[in-house]
């Protein structure tokens, strides 16, 4: 048992916290299950949280962050990438606050005098000081699994009670899910035999969308009840997990960016929730697949009603079982169940068409194109179909309101990716702290068949590797990744702990960019790296740049991107016969030209731009600076004039 929880509850019981009859049980608990004693406190009621917290921060000489804080923590990206995410997993450490002025990073973390850990941090972010706030242990792995993997039901399932309960209703529906019907009698049996989680008053609603325990489906802990009950039932299948949470939070930024009522709003994500509920057969029946598959439209014509069929004797509001039950209409009108078209299908199954179809297309490898899609590209595969399968118009709502994600997400991301190949982990840990500090995204592979399955995705842009590896030889491994079309010119650096002038004659004839024996400097290493990836840069033509449309971002939210972000280049743009480019170092506006414009006033007429076409081009040295002002500041002024010109 760990010294620090016979510690921990010694000096709770001496302090009065609790009582000696409670210090012996978690002392029993913390031996049996090996969970760390804040949680086994908590977990025994010895102690709620805000009193178990508050002493912790005493203890430490800190100050602490509650589980709901962190819950509804939304933490920016620049933060975020000061602490990698392996980092962040591997010391239980989660950034919330980044002070640039004064280069401090606040972290939250159950072991805030955890000096290793913490020098860790400071050396992988670059800051001048580190701060950390103490957490319960369960709420900061879950705010980094939330904010790193995009897990948005990481909270759900702290409290463990709760989570026994989905857990023993999910066995219930797994021993009767023999057939569609036995399925449905299961589940109708459960709900009048008082079994179930969700009860009648949870559910029970109005058009309105009122309920009996005053929220109904617009209640934010009945909508995180079903998102923990659909996500425990996606377990069984893995490519489908997570799908319904991430279709009930597209349907739900629609129905914002629509500017409908609460009720009708809160009746939408019920549905998206709900939507799969009983469909779990071989196909997934999306209103892409039902359009262009007989199979999957026989299946879904038998199984369209089965959500409303399962939670019947609940009374599931009239709107949401509208939605699920017409999302295979067709905006032709050729599809099911009435043959709606057009607006004659209700709202809700349009959107929830668009939202079921573009995360299939995003998320399951399975899906008609067998590989997942970027946001853009699924937004095109919609767009094929406007007018026919899909509502034209949420079509294009939709494209606004997604793709603004993924331009944001390529213009930040512009750091350099390596793969370490090493079957010891100890050897390579030094060595990829040092990589992050610089700047690299890194991947680890312990054998030949991990490195093999990360290659293959072609995201790589240099690999160091060890020689001795697990069921096969590294030189092996590179002669096998030159032969295909993603290895061909991948810079490979060999740190081995084989001397051979032989082994290296042999790497550089299969086109190794360095040799060299363990042991290494890792600081040495880092130097000799980046100096291969800036001269592979300057053989392709320097760094990758982004393009794209200002119909996906508009010029105001890409400055800001490049603002926060502290990004350097030129920001090319193109509309009609015009053109022109603002020049950015760190952040920081420089200059911007547009026509015979220069400076501000080129800025300002940029500003206005509705339609045409960026390119960040991140290779450029802006040769002076012309605007003063902050990015802030012109945004303002620019916004002040666009208003005084609608007047």
């Amino acid at each position: 048992m760990n010294p620090g929880n016979t510690r921990l509850l010694e000096r709770l019981f001496a302090d009065g916290l609790i009582t000696a009859e409670a210090q012996e049980a978690c002392l029993n608990l913390v031996a049996r299950s090996g969970e760390r004693v804040e949680e086994v406190i908590l977990e025994l009621k010895a102690l709620e949280e805000p009193a178990l917290l508050k002493y912790l921060a005493a203890l430490h000489k800190t100050r602490f962050v509650s589980t709901e804080k962190l819950a509804k923590a939304d933490i920016d990206r620049v933060t975020l990438d000061k602490v990698p995410k392996k980092l962040a997993e591997r010391d239980t450490v989660f950034p919330v606050l980044y002070d640039a002025q004064t280069a401090t990073l606040s972290v939250v973390t159950p072991d805030p005098d955890n000096a290793p850990a913490l020098h860790d941090v400071q050396l992988a972010s670059g800051v001048k000081e580190v701060r950390a706030f103490v957490g319960r242990p369960r709420a900061v792995k879950a705010a980094i699994s939330k904010a790193y993997n995009g897990d948005i039901h990481a909270f759900a399932i702290l409290d463990r009670d709760a989570h026994a309960q989905f857990s023993t209703m999910l066995n219930v529906f797994e021993r009767n899910l023999v057939s569609d019907e036995s399925m449905v009698l299961a589940m109708a049996k459960e709900a009048t035999q008082g079994e179930r989680v969700l009860s009648d008053r949870d559910f029970k609603a109005r058009k309105s969308g009122s309920s009996a325990s005053g929220g109904g489906v617009n209640d934010e802990s009945f909508q995180e009840a079903l998102n923990v009950l659909i996500t425990l039932i996606e377990n069984a299948r893995p490519d489908l997990r997570g799908h319904s949470a991430q279709v009930a939070r597209l349907t739900k930024k629609v129905a914002e960016r629509i500017g409908l009522p609460e009720s009708t709003k809160g009746a939408y994500v019920c549905g998206a929730y709900l939507h799969d509920l009983g469909k779990m057969g071989a196909y997934h029946l999306t209103a892409l697949n039902v359009a262009e598959y007989e199979g999957h439209k026989a299946q879904a014509e038998k199984q369209y009603k089965s959500p409303s069929r399962l939670l019947e004797a609940v009374q599931l509001p009239f709107e949401v079982t509208q939605t699920i039950e017409h999302m295979y209409e067709r905006y032709d009108g050729k599809g099911f169940p009435d043959g709606a078209s057009a607006k004659e299908i209700p709202l809700g199954g349009r959107i929830l068409a668009i939202a079921d179809t573009y995360a299939d297309l995003t998320q399951n490898p399975r899906n008609p194109f067998r590989k997942t899609l970027r946001p853009v590209q699924a937004c095109e595969v919609l767009a094929r179909y406007r007018g026919t399968v899909f509502d034209p118009n949420l079509v294009d709502l939709f494209k606004h309101t997604v793709t603004g994600e993924d331009v944001k997400a390529r213009l930040l991301a512009n750091r350099h990716r390596a793969l370490i190949i090493d079957p010891d982990p100890e050897e390579t840990t030094v060595l990829e702290l040092r990589l992050l500090e610089q700047g690299f995204e890194v991947a680890q592979a312990h054998s030949i068949e991990d490195a093999l399955k990360i290659l293959e995705k072609g995201e790589m842009e240099l690999v160091i590797s060890e020689l001795d590896l697990p069921n096969g030889d590294g030189l092996a491994l590179l002669a096998e990744v030159r032969k295909r079309p993603y290895g061909q010119k991948l810079p490979w650096v060999v740190v081995t702990g084989r001397s051979s002038r032989n082994d290296a004659q042999k790497a550089f004839d299969l086109g190794a960019a360095d040799f060299l024996s363990k042991p290494v400097s890792a600081d040495l290493l880092v130097a000799k790296l980046k100096q291969i990836i800036e001269r592979e840069a300057r053989q392709a033509g320097g760094a990758r740049g982004v393009s794209g449309s200002l119909v996906e971002m508009g010029l105001p939210d890409m400055v800001q991107v490049l603002w926060h972000g502290r990004k350097s280049g030129s920001l090319k743009i193109r509309s009609g016969t015009s053109s022109g480019e603002i020049h950015f170092v760190a952040g920081a506006i420089y200059n911007a030209m547009w026509a015979t414009l220069r400076g501000e006033e080129a800025f300002y007429a940029m500003l206005k731009l509705t339609e045409g076409d960026f390119a960040m081009d991140p290779n450029f040295t802006a040769p002076q600076q012309v605007i003063m002002d902050s990015p802030e500041a012109l945004l303002l002024e620019g916004m002040r004039r666009m208003d005084e010109g609608a007047r």
